[in-house]
């Protein structure tokens, strides 16, 4: 498979283009076959969607809260959330398609019963997407595993992407790739901070770098290739103007094509351009100036914290405990809370600690809650 050579650097003139349905297909499985034969046909290697087990990766409050929106499938998000899920057959029903079709097929696996879901699908790599970024038992789980991994890191701080590399590292893990992410959907360019790509390739020069990109049109994408990705993955939609959050960000089928055949005419090495060659080369816009501008560091931006903020991971009681007891592993889950509480990523910093109040099954742990 062309993404193992790519992981373990047999090839470096290549990008591996995952198209990522995720949960464009508005629920329908015809509507999935349509879309992964049209990626097929434009010149994609992979499809991507997302599968969640609702009750492991939210709390009850989150799936039970009313859900307003233009994009709405049902009276509460958990009703939505249930709508866009499919079964494990139709996911073998789609695995079967992909494989008649001669392309890869695999999801992001939102939480730990996902990941085994996946794991026993025997897809070919399994993606853990940003909002799971900073959910260490998560990646450790992730990481015992055969499979390879690709870790996307938006909304991330550099320090917690060190803490990912250690983790692979700490395992033994080698077949893994970072994709350089941004979480704000659709990204403005000067949002794209591109030379993060080139930052990340610096300090993990063992490590493949990916961009998996929220922006609009392709262009942005190539540079990205220019400055050393070696996959990309772009959401991808049959119409932009359908109901579901998650169009408008997406490509439709002429500028996936579009994309891949501008990647496919690139003479790619292992050395990257400079951005102000990349810029020549892709006769360059405005925009384009705005997402190869100069970046020192990797932050969590302004316009990723609405998304932060809806489907960060939290962690929360993974049982009813009392007030003066110390908190143990067995004690905590991470899922996405409503309200939020501790993010994910203080998980293990808390073990031991005393409980200051007591705190319902399922419900967030705050800073408040526990005696420092």
């Amino acid at each position: 498979m062309l993404l193992n050579d790519i992981m373990s650097r047999k090839v470096v003139d290549a990008v591996y283009i995952i198209a990522e349905i995720g949960q464009n297909h508005q629920g329908c499985v015809e509507t999935a076959k349509k879309m992964i034969w049209e990626a097929k046909k434009a010149g994609c290697h992979c499809v991507k969607f997302q599968k969640s087990d609702l009750p492991a990766k939210f709390t009850r409050s989150a799936l039970n809260r009313e859900y307003i929106s233009d994009h709405a499938w049902g009276k509460t998000y958990g009703e939505h959330k249930e709508y866009l899920e499919f079964s494990k057959d139709q996911y073998l029903q789609l695995q079967a398609y992909c494989k008649e079709l001669g392309v890869d097929f695999t999801a992001s696996a939102m939480d730990e019963r996902s990941l085994e879901f996946l794991a026993d699908l025997n897809v070919p790599f399994i993606k853990i997407g940003s909002g799971d970024a900073n959910n260490f038992p998560l990646l450790k789980k992730a990481a015992s595993l055969d499979l390879p991994l690709v870790i996307s890191t938006g909304m991330q701080t550099m320090q917690t992407v060190e803490r990912i590399v250690h983790t692979m590292r700490e395992a033994g893990k080698q077949n893994y790739a970072l994709m350089h992410c941004v979480s704000s959907y659709p990204t403005a360019p000067e949002d794209c901070n591109l030379q993060l790509i080139s930052l990340f390739r610096r300090r993990f020069p063992d490590v493949v770098i990916g961009y998996s990109g929220h922006e609009l049109g392709v262009v942005v994408s190539q540079a990205a290739v220019l400055l050393g990705a070696r996959i990309v993955e772009r959401h991808f939609t049959l119409d932009k103007s359908q109901k579901g959050s998650d169009h408008r960000c997406s490509l439709e089928p002429q500028e996936l094509k579009a994309l891949t055949a501008a990647i496919s005419n690139f003479e790619l090495s292992s050395v990257s351009l400079s951005p102000k060659k990349i810029f020549q080369k892709l006769n360059g816009s405005r925009e384009l100036e705005a997402a190869l501008r100069d970046v020192e560091n990797k932050t969590i931006l302004p316009c990723e914290l609405p998304c932060r903020n809806k489907l960060g991971k939290s962690i929360v009681a993974a049982r009813s405990l009392k007030k003066g007891g110390r908190l143990q592993l067995a004690d905590m889950a991470i899922k996405v809370s409503e309200p939020s509480g501790l993010t994910a990523e203080v998980y293990l910093d808390i073990v031991g600690k005393e409980l200051a109040d007591n705190i319902g099954e399922d419900e967030p742990i705050y800073g408040s809650s526990i005696i420092i």
